[in-house]
């Protein structure tokens, strides 16, 4: 009883005064009679990035740089909830871009916004397809997509299962009526959402997660988080004499039960016991027991394996319901990790396109003789993977169209990778094994994602070698450094292969090589472009469309980061008559 009464004494002092025991010290900055020009109100952003207790660190400047530009958007968002308009005159505009980077030499004084990340005026003030307004923008879209707009982002999406739905009837308008390279095309329909679909607002804190990438804890939110833990320490004190006791006994109970089931397989669901049960109940993926892997698997039999690699060993597998699963059993693997590779595979599971292979399920669990497993399960594709067709034992080799459709959808699949999923994701292995291919030949894109739970003591450079030497670029091989731009070199190489039917490393006799790259660079230089395709393939088409996708495989590839094309702007010229220049 007096335990209980310290406790009601420590939630009343905590709670009941109107004074907060923490206090921020940010004031709100007096707007300047320069900054009063600028009509945008940057205070909006100024919580999720530069208030934020887990401020950007801008060692990665791509990634900062991307980060800055979805603050703009949710500025731009904000301005249009309130006055109807996307953008404004080049005068405000010039006066604006200087209001933000103040702001940003706040947060890092070195970094130019205009010179390190190509930001001007027309950022603020050129329209993209001419719309300048609420009204024109809902003049060009269908009635139907809008009314889906209004009803799949008219809630709270702070949860992914509410977020996923809105981000991808968003990113189908922007494949449909945005993919102009002018003026930030590729955000107008998250702009519009934010400010007019979505009744939160684009300020709300699950609104610029999901619609702008900006997930950041505020820093009223941290504040609360450290009164609630000044608060916790004097009755943590009274509940630990309480649950001192009851932890004795249950650890008792839980000994004893053990004992009891010496011989069964223990199941350790995570890291910390119950991380992966906390994961949401709203995804559609089952998380499968070990016994049903083994049972889908013949027992992991050596006729089952479908593919290997440095991460382990991929097999093919029948479900209970008789479905057939292609399941990846990755090796070398710790528990110590398990809690955030089941929240990722939620995450990624949970984007859904058609040139991306659907998941079906995950297994974490740690066994006795075969140590910590961790599986996932995906629909198994029934013509196998592109390497196959085109390097494996196939006796048929795919007509031209057949490649025509597999670049175009890869090119797709790694578009929404990039600019559709929330936040976007770089695939980071791109390379014809991990392209399968149903039974239509549509291509899906494997592996998204999944790069980060290759074992620890892999480095990205022993993996790259050892298994992909060819496909990586030159920046990430180099230096580390990671960008979306690394997969549309790996896209690149990929092209070349359906192109010239040759390997992304070609041997030339026993003791040399040559990059794809660089054979077919050297042959385009030389004014030789057509000897880079396979005069063999069947049905090839006009000379101008193959001239088009072998000068694209070339740009793709370019050794240097920002010469090469984004992968939205690849699938516009894919898709269309556009020139490569």
């Amino acid at each position: 009883m007096p335990a209980f009464h310290f406790i009601l004494l420590a939630l009343s002092l905590c709670f009941s005064s109107p004074i907060s025991l923490v206090t921020g010290d940010h004031e709100i900055p007096h707007r300047n009679l320069a900054d009063s020009l600028c009509p945008l109100d940057f205070t909006v952003v100024r919580k999720f990035i530069f208030d934020s207790p887990r401020r950007p660190s801008f060692l990665d400047v791509p990634r900062k740089c991307q980060t800055l530009l979805q603050g703009i958007r949710l500025v731009r968002s904000n301005y249009l909830r309130v006055t109807g308009n996307f953008s404004l005159s080049p005068i405000p505009s010039e006066v604006c871009l200087d209001v933000y980077q103040k702001l940003v030499n706040e947060l890092v004084p070195w970094l130019d916004i205009r010179s390190t990340c190509a930001f001007d005026a027309t950022l603020l003030s050129k329209s993209c397809n001419n719309i300048t307004t609420q009204f024109q923008f809902e003049g060009l879209i269908s009635k139907p997509e809008l009314q889906e707009v209004n009803h799949l982002c008219n809630r709270s999406l702070d949860e992914d299962s509410s977020c996923t739905p809105c981000q991808g009837t968003l990113y189908s308008i922007y494949q449909s009526y945005f993919m102009e390279n002018a003026s930030d095309c590729s955000g107008y329909p998250f702009i519009y959402a934010g400010a007019l679909a979505n009744r939160e607002g684009p300020a709300d804190s699950g609104t610029a997660k999901c619609l702008f990438s900006l997930d950041f804890t505020s820093t009223n939110a941290n504040n609360w988080k450290k009164k609630a833990i000044l608060c916790a320490t004097p009755i943590g004190a009274a509940l630990g004499l309480i649950m001192t006791v009851m932890v004795i006994w249950f650890s008792w109970r839980r000994k004893q039960k053990w004992k009891r089931r010496h011989n069964s397989v223990a199941l350790n669901e995570t890291g910390a016991d119950f991380g992966i049960e906390t994961i949401s109940g709203d995804s559609s993926l089952v998380m499968f027991t070990f016994e049903e892997i083994k049972k889908a698997t013949k027992n992991f039999s050596r006729e089952n394996i479908v593919g290997k690699g440095g991460y382990g060993n991929v097999y093919k597998g029948i479900l209970e319901d008789g479905s057939e699963v292609a399941l990846k059993r990755f090796k070398n693997c710790s528990a110590a990790g398990d809690a955030t590779f089941a929240h990722e595979v939620e995450v990624i599971a949970s984007i859904n396109h058609v040139n991306l292979v659907p998941f079906r399920g995950y297994c974490t669990a740690t066994v006795p003789m075969e140590g910590h497993q961790r599986i996932i399960v995906c629909d198994l594709m029934q013509n196998g993977s592109l390497y196959d067709h085109l390097f494996g034992s196939e006796v048929t080799k795919l007509s031209w169209p057949i490649r025509q459709k597999i670049a175009i959808g890869v090119a797709r699949g790694l578009a929404y990778l990039h600019y559709g999923a929330q936040p976007a994701i770089i695939h980071r292995d791109v390379k014809a094994s991990n392209i399968l291919l149903d039974d239509t030949f549509e291509p899906k894109l494997a592996d998204f994602g999944l790069a980060k739970f290759t074992p620890d003591d892999f480095s990205h450079m022993s993996t790259r070698v050892a298994g992909t030497l060819g496909y990586v670029a030159p920046e990430y091989a180099l230096y580390g450094q990671l960008t979306e731009r690394s997969d549309v070199y790996g896209f690149g190489v990929v092209l070349l292969e359906l192109l010239s039917s040759k390997q992304a490393v070609i041997s030339i006799n026993d003791h040399h090589t040559l990059l794809l790259t660089d054979w077919a660079w050297s042959l385009v230089e030389e004014g030789r472009l057509f000897d880079v395709i396979d005069e063999n393939v069947l049905e090839l088409g006009p000379p101008e469309v193959m001239e088009k996708y072998v000068l694209l495989a070339i740009l793709s590839c370019h050794s240097q980061l920002y010469a090469r094309p984004t992968m939205d702007q690849i699938v516009r010229i894919l898709e269309t008559d556009i020139p490569v220049h």
